[in-house]
C-alpha cells in the first residue's frame, strides 16, 4: 500500500507499506525520523509519543494506514525550523539544562507530551505535570529532573509569551498546519 502524509509539515509518500506496520516503523525505518524510540511496542512506556492531527498518540499502536492524508508531528518537528541551523524548542532546552535527559530513550515521547500539556495548561501545577505524564516510563531520572525540566519550560515559555527575554518558543503547536 501507498501511504501519503504529511511529517513535519512536509509531505511524504511511503511505498510497499504492509498493511500491519505501524506508524512509528513507518516514521522510523522508512521516512528516517529515528527520534520517537521504539520501545514496548504495547503503548504502555510513551517513548513514541507523536502528534496525530494535533493529538497526541503513541505511534506504536496506530496502524501506517491509518495516517495516509493526515498530519505528524514527531520529536523532531518541535525544533525552530525558522532558524538555521533549526534551534531547539523551549521545552528540548530546558529538558538538557535541567538534566532531566539520561539514557534518553523516553525523552522524546516525554517532549511531546510536555509540549502537548504546555500547550494546553500553560502553568500547570506538579500534580497536572505528573497526571499529563503518567504515561511515559523512565527507568533512569526519578523523575525529579524531569518535573524541574516542565517546571523551566513553563517559565521560559511563559516569559517569551510576555515579551519577556528567552528563547523563541516557535515550533509547531497542535493542529498546526505548517
Amino acid at each position: 500500500m501507498r501511504v501519503e502524509l504529511t511529517v513535519n509539515g512536509e509531505p511524504l509518500l511511503a511505498d510497499d507499506v504492509w498493511e500491519g506496520e505501524s506508524l512509528l516503523y513507518l516514521l522510523r525505518e522508512r521516512l528516517g525520523l529515528p527520534g520517537s524510540k521504539n520501545a514496548c511496542e504495547q503503548g504502555e512506556c510513551g517513548s513514541c509519543t507523536v502528534y496525530l492531527d494535533g493529538v497526541t498518540v503513541c505511534a506504536c499502536l496506530v496502524a501506517a494506514g491509518q495516517a495516509a492524508g493526515r498530519q505528524v508531528v514527531t520529536v523532531e518537528g518541535l525544533t525552530d525550523r525558522m532558524t538555521e541551523p533549526a534551534a531547539l524548542h523551549p521545552i528540548q532546552q530546558a529538558f538538557l539544562d535541567a538534566g532531566a535527559v539520561q539514557c534518553g530513550f523516553c525523552t522524546p515521547g516525554l517532549l511531546v507530551a510536555t509540549h502537548d500539556l504546555l500547550a494546553r495548561l500553560p502553568a500547570p501545577t506538579d500534580e497536572q505535570v505528573r497526571e499529563s505524564l503518567a504515561g511515559n516510563l523512565c527507568r533512569c531520572t526519578g523523575y525529579e529532573k524531569i518535573l524541574d525540566a516542565v517546571r523551566l519550560a513553563a517559565g521560559r515559555l511563559a516569559a517569551d509569551a510576555s515579551g519577556g527575554h528567552g528563547r523563541n518558543a516557535a515550533g509547531p503547536k497542535p493542529g498546526d498546519q505548517r
